[in-house]
């Protein structure tokens, strides 16, 4: 099991007895998933009082938690030849329009057919900083969030790239098809997003370790029980369109994670109901990217008009809203 964690012993205390193991392990910060700690302890790398354990074992105070994990072992991302729409490209960068269903690098269960997989194919020659996993990599996107990505071809220009980003010179605009008719024609959400307290894989704005987010948005179109949206942020954390969005009572339609499915029910119009069905990701798109570019100083500005999904949507919204 490759977790590369170093944890002293853990005593269970008496408001933690009682608890499963591995949910016990998975709900503190320190830990991964309940489903790689579930891993870790059938691998035999958590033992409890000096014992082999199972997942399901139920702990009960004093009893002593010890996790001799072994180190990580970057898997290392191999070309795939895969399509890529190719926005712009020199010696230095690559910006792409990432299509929605596509994982930026490999991770735990997307090993292969990501956004590297296939710049290593195309490009040859990415940015070593982000490792073997993540070479050229200087910011991501959602697996169901489509639009544009940059990523650097050279040391310096990842270098030049993550500076940008760390000092707010990268703008991103957004477009954000949400639920229901947004109140004003445009406003900021100034909350903290962190970890959720309960659900390690979800983000939040009540999280006790939240960091500082801004997110700005505009009314672009009104479709009566949806609205479409430009959103700029300010600041990258984890998922914090959508969780500001939702936060405010406007979930990103198609969000499986933040989202409010059960909308689609009042919906009566067939063919839309028909298409927010086979929806199967966010509607949301990185449509506007702009940075200085890294070798030649200049600010460069590119933009990707919405993919088929959003724009079919889009449509229906408006002539449902008609008739």
């Amino acid at each position: 099991m490759n977790l590369n964690r170093t944890v002293p012993n853990i005593t269970v205390n008496e408001n933690q007895s009682g608890q499963r193991l591995d949910i016990f392990l998975a709900q503190n910060d320190q830990f991964l998933s309940r489903s790689q700690v579930k891993r870790a302890i059938e691998e035999g790398d958590v033992l409890v009082n000096a014992l082999a354990s199972k997942p399901s074992q139920h702990l009960k105070k004093g009893d002593i938690i010890c996790l001799n994990l072994r180190p990580a072992q970057e898997a290392v991302a191999i070309p795939q030849e895969i399509p890529l729409n190719i926005v712009y490209e020199d010696a230095a960068i690559i910006v792409v329009n990432k299509q929605a269903g596509m994982v930026v690098h490999p991770a735990p269960g997307n090993y292969d057919h990501t956004l590297v997989n296939a710049l290593l194919f195309h490009c040859h020659d990415l940015s070593g900083i982000g490792g073997v996993v993540r070479p050229g990599i200087v910011h991501r996107l959602d697996k169901g969030t489509s639009g544009l990505i940059v990523a650097a071809k050279t040391d310096a220009a990842h270098r030049n790239l993550t500076a940008q980003f760390e000092k707010h010179e990268v703008y991103k605009t957004y477009r954000a098809l949400v639920w229901d008719n947004m109140k004003g024609e445009h406003g900021e959400i100034i909350l903290p997003v962190g970890r959720h307290p309960g659900d390690r894989k979800k983000m939040s704005t009540r999280s006790k370790r939240g960091r500082g987010a801004l997110t700005l948005w505009k009314v672009r179109e009104r479709y009566g029980v949806a609205t479409l949206l430009d959103v700029e942020i300010k600041t990258g954390r984890t998922h914090q369109i959508r969780v500001h969005l939702a936060d405010r009572g406007y979930p990103v339609i198609g969000d499986a994670v933040y989202g409010n499915a059960s909308k689609i029910s009042a919906v009566r119009d067939a063919a839309l109901k028909a298409q927010l069905k086979s929806l199967n990701r966010q509607a949301l798109h990185a449509a506007q990217l702009s940075f200085l570019h890294p070798s030649q100083g200049e600010r460069v500005v590119f933009t990707a008009e919405m993919p088929e999904d959003m724009v079919n949507l889009c449509r229906l919204f408006k002539q449902a809203r008609i008739d």
